[in-house]
């Protein structure tokens, strides 16, 4: 039976949809779940560990792709996925639920790389930039649909059922991949499993992942010196060991390979400038601005409908002007954006931010977009899972490490400016009550400006920081190839 192209490609969006909304819907039942399971000091890990199993997995089920096929892998991930979330859901402890969360990570490392990589098998390069913005859009209508449906289930029917509701979604994405999906037979590959490269590669992106974790929520430390350590001492051991494998699971050879390298750095930069929108917009409507936590998400809605826009623009300009030239005008694109963000004064219409996310959904769609295609296309067939699951590991790190760089900005430029302020040193905690709009409501009019005034300063700087990252991106992207002769 031939796949079902249609099928296939609702069936993959589903289930990207599926794993990304996991964080938002989370996100919103985790008040409750402290409530009923206790352990507030240990309830980031909830988020942590699932990013963590999530990243250190993810190159590995790439390269299983290559070797045994898309199909048996990204059903082995949905199958983990509906075991990790019916165990979060079981779960009595908050430490049993943060196991669960492990195994639901492991399961999601799966599904994002490799149904990126499906898309790619099922489509040319022309079409394949409109179905990868099309399946980006998942994540956009995760972020403004995962908080309405969290609250509603939680209120509805329980906590529990956040996760139990990926139980029959994921058992009838099984049934369509089985029925749906007819993949291609692979040669056989008698070529051993690269164990011990993998092992290291784990090494490598728990300690580097750990490490910017801790260092985000306790600063510079001795455990996060020893993570950054034992990150550079496995580093060299995964390259020492790779350099010998017959069948490597991370290729060395394509580190030689320009427009590989290039739009990978180019996708990490990107990466780590949208994870401080995504946070850091949000908090200045509420925080800075004083409006409401689901005016704070809505605002970022134009990014994710204009997104899917600036990709099926990628796909045309891909084939008519090159990847180089699309990934130029995306980033161009951005830096007007993160400028006019950057230059925002205190008191501002909050429309304006409407039109701003309007300006990044484009500039990413192009980008974004762009660098994907070109990462798979600048490999042979045969490595495509690879490329792929790299794209997306690379993005991981870049969310990762920005995040927790720009929560140290933050958090210093606001220090400073507090202790410079004689009326308000002493008084950190009511920064955390700013950022609610019902606790602000408490803090007195004589220290209101001035602590948004305060606010606003620490998301500027953070702003500036990531609008760095986009010039920097610009400034790669004059290096890629004018031709795309490296385009497969």
């Amino acid at each position: 039976m031939k796949t079902n192209r249609q099928i296939v490609t609702i069936s993959v969006f589903i289930a990207t949809f599926m794993t990304a909304i996991e964080g938002t819907i989370v996100s919103t039942a985790m008040p409750t779940i402290v409530g009923s399971l206790k352990g507030i000091e240990i309830m980031n890990w909830v988020f942590a560990i699932y990013l963590l199993t999530n990243s250190m997995l993810t190159p590995i089920y790439g390269k299983l792709s290559d070797k045994v096929g898309r199909k048996p892998i990204f059903m082995i991930g949905i199958l983990i996925f509906i075991i990790g979330s019916s165990l979060c859901g079981l779960a009595n402890t908050m430490l049993t639920l943060i196991l669960a969360r492990a195994i639901q990570g492991i399961g999601a490392g799966a599904i994002m790389p490799v149904a990126l990589t499906i898309l790619a098998d099922l489509y040319d390069l022309d079409k394949r930039a409109r179905m990868l913005g099309l399946n980006s859009a998942a994540w956009g209508i995760a972020s403004i649909f995962g908080p309405l449906a969290g609250g509603f289930i939680v209120d509805t029917v329980g906590w529990h059922w956040i996760f139990f509701i990926n139980v029959p979604i994921g058992i009838i994405l099984l049934g369509l991949i089985v029925f749906f999906f007819n993949e291609e037979k692979r040669l056989a590959d008698t070529k051993k499993m690269d164990i011990k490269g993998s092992l290291a590669l784990m090494l490598v992106l728990l300690s580097l992942l750990l490490g910017f974790q801790l260092l985000g929520d306790h600063g510079f430390n001795s455990s996060v010196a020893l993570s950054f350590g034992g990150f550079l001492l496995f580093l060299g051991l995964f390259i020492w060991l790779e350099g010998r494998a017959e069948d490597p699971v991370i290729d060395l050879s394509l580190f030689k390979n320009r427009a590989f390298v290039l739009v990978n750095l180019i996708a990490a930069l990107l990466s780590g400038f949208l994870m401080g929108i995504d946070v850091y917009v949000p908090m200045w409507m509420q925080g800075v601005l004083g409006k409401s936590a689901a005016l704070g998400g809505i605002v970022l809605a134009p990014m994710s409908v204009i997104w899917m826009g600036g990709s099926f623009l990628a796909g045309r300009l891909l084939t008519k002007v090159g990847m180089q030239r699309s990934i130029s005008l995306g980033l161009l694109i951005l830096i007007v954006g993160g400028t006019w963000l950057v230059m925002l004064p205190t008191v501002v219409a909050y429309g304006w931010f409407f039109i701003i996310a309007s300006v990044l959904g484009l500039g990413f769609g192009l980008a974004i977009t762009t660098t994907t295609v070109t990462a798979q296309s600048s490999v042979s067939p045969e490595r495509l899972g690879v490329a792929t699951s790299f794209n997306t590991l690379v993005r991981t790190i870049g969310q990762t490490v920005m995040i927790s760089l720009f929560g140290v900005l933050l958090n210093q430029t606001m220090a400073d400016k507090l202790a410079a302020d004689p009326k308000l040193a002493g008084h950190e905690e009511l920064l955390n009550q700013l950022v609610n709009p019902h606790t602000a409501q408490a803090i007195t009019a004589d220290l209101l400006g001035p602590l948004r005034n305060i606010l606003h300063s620490g998301l500027q700087t953070v702003f500036l920081v990531g609008l760095g990252l986009v010039v920097a991106s610009f400034i790669l992207s004059l290096f890629l190839p004018k031709k795309d002769s490296a385009l497969s």
